[in-house]
């Protein structure tokens, strides 16, 4: 890379983009305390896209479970900090389901939703989708519900926002 370029390139760095106007602007001004407002519904959400290679998969061509747990956690973790605006650990992985087995050269299609939230935790619900690259055929592979923990400088539990009103209905599914 030519050096120009380079010193350009650092000097035209911009700052991410800011939506026009805030999100749930009434909502935010209606939270319930000022020190947890209310997280509007995209940030409590998180999509991830993976190709599924050899070096993924057992004999059967097909992906190790610990490969999708992996993609799960971090799927799971997206949504969570985005929710908690700082840093979660994992507390647990609960109710993992494999429906379909997912083969070398597919496609993987994760999406992280917070679910439920209490005082400093949170439930993500994770689904996986296989799309065979060569027909377009998709199909739901993989669900989960992972515990994430929010937690300050510290490692210290610390308290996260309640989830927005447009997250309604997330609490009836009667999983963790």
């Amino acid at each position: 890379m030519p050096a120009s370029f380079a010193r350009r390139a650092t000097h035209e760095r911009r700052p991410w983009p800011q939506p026009a106007r805030p999100l749930h602007s009434d909502a935010m001004s209606e939270s319930p305390s000022p020190a947890r407002p209310i997280t509007p519904a995209p940030r409590s959400r998180a999509r991830m896209l993976e190709l599924v290679f050899p070096k993924d998969t057992n004999y059967l061509g097909t992906a190790f479970g610990g490969f999708v747990l992996s993609l799960m956690d971090k799927a799971a973790s997206v949504a969570a900090v985005r929710h908690a605006r700082g840093a979660v650990v994992t507390a647990r992985m609960d109710g993992v389901d494999f429906h379909v087995p997912i083969r070398v050269g597919d496609a993987v299609a994760l999406d992280a939703r917070v679910v439920k939230v209490g005082r400093s935790s949170m439930t993500i619900q994770v689904d996986v989708f296989r799309e065979n690259m060569a027909s377009g055929e998709q199909q739901l592979a993989t669900t989960g519900f992972f515990v994430f923990v929010a937690v300050d400088e510290h490692g210290k539990p610390r308290p996260v926002p309640p989830l927005a009103d447009d997250e309604g209905g997330a609490e009836a599914d009667d999983r963790p």
